[in-house]
């Protein structure tokens, strides 16, 4: 199905040098803030005590971070989450961590503030924490590595390297506005990352499976050429399929709730760039690994020629 058709082939590869630039500095910069800041590493993974707590008014941040430190808790994170009006606490994991504590808290914050309301309290030990970091990190290995597999068997090890420096910059990228603005980084965001590497590759087989059938029609034409062909072909789906997932995702953001914010921030990132990637990033590298006929296709035949130049 086509909204849309596009009767000359945008010149993508043209631009080439100048995309994967801009994509290289992004990565740097991703890098650069997950080197410096780290994630923001929710209570999945640390362990610890989780309290969000809302407020009738904008919450005084400065006033709750006073009490606290008056119930001799001093390495609590306290911030605004979603609005003004909503806070998130995350406590430290200490000998006297549990309902108790997390009791004493709300009473101290109820005390200060009569609007504040409960919303929730979440409480994860030390080594379930660890663990849960540790399989994540497995988890994202054993993705790529089975991606990577698929794709080399399917086409051409070109395109499988190509296709994962895409998915990985996507993923990188994720990671690094996570840790820059310091979002809460969460067992549901990590399933976010791991649905973008399956989502992601999606887009990139498309492309590289008309790559594959231009090879065979477009006999004549430059690999430049056969590349821009497949990209321009494919756009039209690409626009009607991300357009149709992010309206999920949106409904997600705005009408998910607290639970599935930032898992739906998550997969906002990697579909914007998940488009970006799979065109101006994997196609470039794939050009640039020396992809050519013969990496794809059997020797011509007579009657599968087009002498399209």
């Amino acid at each position: 199905m086509e909204f849309f058709k596009i009767k000359r082939d945008i010149p993508f590869m043209r631009y080439g040098r100048l995309t994967t630039t801009i994509s290289l500095v992004t990565f740097i910069l991703a890098i650069l803030a997950l080197g410096f800041k780290g994630l923001n590493l929710g209570i999945d993974f640390t362990g610890g005590i989780l309290m969000e707590v809302r407020y009738a008014q904008p919450a005084d941040l400065e006033a709750i971070r006073k009490t606290l430190e008056e119930q001799r808790i001093v390495e609590a994170a306290v911030q605004n989450f979603g609005t003004s009006r909503d806070v998130l606490i995350r406590l430290p994991l200490r000998e006297d961590t549990g309902a108790r504590q997390s009791d004493q808290i709300f009473s101290a914050l109820k005390a200060q503030d009569g609007t504040a309301e409960l919303k929730r309290v979440e409480f994860v030990g030390p080594q379930v924490g660890k663990e849960m970091y540790e399989s994540g990190g497995l988890a994202l290995m054993l993705v790529a590595a089975g991606i990577m597999a698929y794709l080399a068997m399917r086409f051409a090890w070109r395109f499988a390297v190509a296709a994962m420096i895409a998915n990985m910059h996507d993923i990188v990228i994720i990671l690094g506005m996570f840790a820059f603005f310091e979002w809460e980084f969460t067992l549901s965001v990590l399933a976010g990352v791991l649905a973008i590497l399956g989502y992601s590759v999606n887009e990139s087989v498309v492309v590289f499976d008309r790559v594959r059938e231009n090879f065979r029609k477009m006999r004549k034409a430059a690999v430049t050429d056969v590349i821009d062909n497949a990209i321009t072909a494919t756009m039209s789906r690409t626009i009607i399929t991300h357009s149709m997932t992010q309206l999920m995702v949106l409904a997600m953001f705005f009408f998910g709730g607290d639970a599935l914010h930032n898992f739906a921030l998550a997969l906002t990132i990697g579909i914007v760039f998940g488009i970006y990637s799979s065109v101006l990033v994997a196609c470039p590298v794939v050009l640039a690994l020396g992809v050519s006929r013969a990496d794809l296709l059997l020797p011509e035949k007579e009657g599968l020629v087009d002498n399209r130049p």
